[in-house]
């Protein structure tokens, strides 16, 4: 059995920014990545993606974006590239192919077995992210088999999808851009909405992030939110990937796109839906209000401009005959849950997320870094997980030279 100081799992945003640090405080570590480095973004993710973020938030420890286009945005491949280009210039110490299978209590920390052996380490690092398998509700089994159904980690590009029309439950950036893509592609498309949250691309001539930096909303901590769990349960934004663009239910009804309530249950053919619409529309607008008129007063001046008024959008049905609206297949843009089966050890909340703090755990030695809001609103963010970073690997070699003195 190989020993080493520290075992890094996963080899993406997070994991890299870890081995980054760790490299700088001299600590002896391997990071363990079950495919390739970034594995999730090329396997897990749908051609045509692009991150909502532009380019200059791609900010990694050591490592910025130095390109001629700063607010475009990166597609699936260029983040790739991205993340590739850093793990061979930081000289990363990365295992690929290596899958974890278990992660236990040893003599001297912890027991790391993989498909090709095990490590003894005294800190292990988890760092596999926030998208660990895919949300789907019991209820898609009571669909009819004759309906292809597939998470959007599945989902690739419209050819991949039977002939016929397409239902896209879920409305965050996933969901909507998957449905405008379908629709560009000639099918006809059923949105569901459920609780969303939405901005536009641009405010006041710049983009929406550069006021958000600038305003605090990306630093704000656990400590100054009111409901930390709340807030890790806040979808994800309804965000264009375009400069100057919008994107939201408006413009998806724009495109012909059939906008309906949220999902509440299914049963053969037969989809039923929730009259919640207009209920969840008017809350993202009031959310996206607020924070609009918080930029105004804190930053832009000038006072508040007047919001547009967004029309009614049309009343949505409580049922869904599938076969009727020539649906053949359903894409669930519904999120993800935590998933994290190799860990054996008494970490976990109910809801299976590891119980941290900065990212440390009850458990001395173990550590995660990339989970969502896990210290800071922007850790879901591919350049905010090096503030986690550096704090989980301060606290490791804090740790370290502790044991040391003693």
């Amino acid at each position: 059995m190989g020993r080493i100081d520290t075992v890094v799992v996963g080899g993406g945003q997070a994991g890299l920014a870890v081995s980054h640090h760790l490299a700088a405080e001299g600590v002896d570590h391997v990071v363990l990545e079950r495919g390739a480095v970034a594995e999730r973004w090329t396997s897990e993710r749908w051609d045509s993606l692009r991150l909502i973020t532009p380019r200059w938030m791609s900010t990694l420890p050591g490592w910025e974006y130095s390109g001629p286009e700063p607010d475009g945005f990166m597609d699936r491949d260029e983040v790739v590239r991205y993340l590739r280009a850093y793990a061979m210039a930081s000289r990363a110490p990365v295992r690929t192919g290596v899958a974890v299978r278990s992660v236990r209590a040893g003599r001297a920390g912890f027991e790391v077995r993989t498909g090709e052996g095990a490590l003894s380490a005294r800190n292990v690092v988890v760092a596999t992210g926030s998208t660990g398998r895919p949300y789907v509700p019991s209820s898609a089994a009571d669909l009819t088999p004759r309906v292809h159904q597939l998470p959007i980690r599945d989902y690739r590009n419209p050819g991949g999808l039977p002939a016929g029309g397409v239902l896209v439950v879920g409305a965050s950036s996933s969901g909507l851009a998957v449905a405008e893509e379908l629709r560009a592609a000639g099918r006809e498309v059923v949105l569901a909405v459920g609780r969303h949250s939405r901005l536009p691309r641009t405010y006041r001539g710049r983009d929406v992030f550069a006021w958000l930096r600038d305003l605090g909303w990306l630093a704000e901590t656990v400590d100054e939110v009111p409901d930390v769990a709340r807030a890790r349960r806040e979808p994800r934004l309804q965000l264009a990937t375009r400069a100057g663009a919008r994107l939201d239910l408006w413009t998806a009804h724009g495109m012909g796109i059939r906008v309906v309530g949220s999902v509440r249950g299914a049963s053969g053919e037969e989809v039923r839906l929730a009259d919640d619409l207009a209920a969840t529309s008017v809350a993202a607008t009031r959310a996206e209000h607020a924070l609009l008129d918080r930029i105004d007063d804190d930053l832009a001046g000038g006072g508040r401009p007047r919001r547009p008024v967004r029309p009614v959008l049309p009343a949505s049905p409580r049922t869904l005959h599938l076969r009727r609206a020539g649906i053949s297949a359903v894409v669930w843009a519904t999120g993800y849950q935590p998933s994290y089966p190799f860990l054996d050890l008494p970490v976990l909340d109910r809801g299976g997320q590891v119980v941290q703090r900065r990212g440390v755990t009850p458990v001395p030695g173990l550590y995660v870094v990339g989970t969502r809001f896990q210290h800071r609103r922007d850790s879901v963010f591919l350049d905010g997980v090096r503030w986690d970073a550096e704090a989980v690997v301060s606290h490791l070699a804090g740790r370290d030279a502790r044991r040391l003195a003693v």
